[in-house]
């Protein structure tokens, strides 16, 4: 989808490679007029992972970035994911297929994931009036990959507005079908190799001054910094591939309608065996090298990120994980944020992947025990908590 307006902003987004920088708001660039946010989230997200749908609800948050970047022709426009939901920006050229995508992804997320996912579409100039922004950044994860970064409350409140029911996207007809080419789940789990899987949600209150919560920002990361891969969960040689089929039912799933899917099913249990197989006696098939790859998985993942506020699943130790949480309750009993935390042995990977022989393959990593919807609800229920006690 061809918009040379768009095609401009995006190419002038300024990019930076010290993550620590992410919340300094000089290196954001508003969004241009005539621009929306899509924005999903799973209803009652903690309610369905207690019920050990967590693979399920991150798969729901993946396909909903898959099911727009395709409709939108596979520009390389703005999202983030946020483990149990996604927003991404709409250029003003995108309004239908976008509207369309979230309608046929919530349908399938319905049908075949058994979730209700709440999707909407609110443009940049209610956004505005209602005196937020939308700033975009991108982070450079790796020489081949940037992910971008939101800033400015816009998405925050894009967020809100759609679980009050405003701007939103019903789901399509029963059996329509979004567009999920390059959605992938069939990696196992990741241990922790350094203590535990810690996701953590710090976002700034609205009196707190912009340096005192940049300064908090940098200062947790510089923790994380000191963890191996800088408290990245996958290793730096990547994760390791098994002869596992647990993904292989979303995939198929993703692939291919119901009644159509035995040779769906059938092509991804093959790519896994291929890829173990390859990975063990490290040959080269068709220009891919599965350790390679696995290597690149490392560098491509999002597992930090800034949308209004700032999320990160670490795999760090106990003492480095004491001194974040120092951090964090000093920042909160000083006005200058709200955190929440999730603590978990296990890590999730939900892939996108447009093709494996090129290097723009992304990984979304989330805690495999609740992660950021946990921890979302964590600090929700410590600000619930002040509240009362502040009547």
């Amino acid at each position: 989808m061809n918009d040379p307006r768009a095609s401009v902003f995006l190419s002038d987004l300024p990019t930076f490679a010290e993550f620590e920088d992410v919340a300094n708001l000089t290196r954001y660039r508003p969004l241009p007029e005539g621009w929306a946010l899509a924005v999903a989230d799973v209803v009652s997200s903690t309610e369905a992972i207690a019920q050990g749908k967590y693979k399920s609800v991150n798969m729901a948050g993946a396909s909903v970035i898959t099911a727009v970047l395709n409709g939108l022709e596979g520009g390389d426009y703005p999202f983030v994911f946020g483990g149990d939901g996604a927003v991404i920006a709409v250029p003003p050229n995108g309004m239908a297929a976008a509207g369309a995508a979230l309608a046929a992804v919530a349908r399938w997320i319905e049908d075949d994931l058994g979730l209700n996912m709440r999707t909407a579409l609110v443009p940049l100039d209610a956004i505005r009036a209602a005196g937020h922004d939308v700033g975009i950044a991108r982070f450079q994860a790796s020489s081949d990959m940037t992910f971008a970064m939101f800033a400015g409350g816009g998405a925050a409140w894009a967020e809100a507005q759609m679980k009050l029911g405003r701007f939103a996207v019903p789901p399509a007809e029963p059996g329509s079908r979004a567009d999920l080419t390059g959605l992938s789940c069939r990696w196992n789990p990741i241990a922790s190799r350094n203590g535990q899987i810690v996701s953590i949600i710090a976002v700034p209150r609205d009196t707190a001054r912009s340096d005192a919560f940049r300064t908090l920002v940098a200062d947790v990361v510089a923790v994380a910094n000191k963890a191996g891969g800088l408290g990245n969960p996958l290793p730096p040689e990547g994760p390791v591939p098994h002869l596992s089929l647990g993904g292989v039912a979303s995939e198929t799933n993703a692939r291919a309608p119901r009644g159509k899917r035995m040779m769906a099913r059938l092509k991804v249990v093959v790519a896994i065996f291929m890829t173990v197989f390859l990975y063990r006696t490290n040959l080269t098939l068709g220009g891919f090298n599965a350790r390679d790859y696995a290597r690149q998985m490392t560098r491509n993942t999002d597992f930090r990120k800034f949308d209004d506020g700032l999320k990160m699943t670490l795999d760090i130790n106990a003492a480095g994980l004491a001194e974040i949480e120092a951090l964090l309750d000093a920042a909160a009993s000083a006005g200058v944020c709200q955190f929440g935390l999730h603590k978990q042995d296990q890590a999730l990977v939900t892939c996108i992947v447009p093709s494996l022989r090129a290097h723009d393959h992304m990984h979304f990593i989330d805690g495999a025990a609740g992660g950021y919807a946990q921890a979302a609800t964590h600090m929700k229920a410590k600000a619930a908590l002040q509240a009362a006690a502040a009547q």
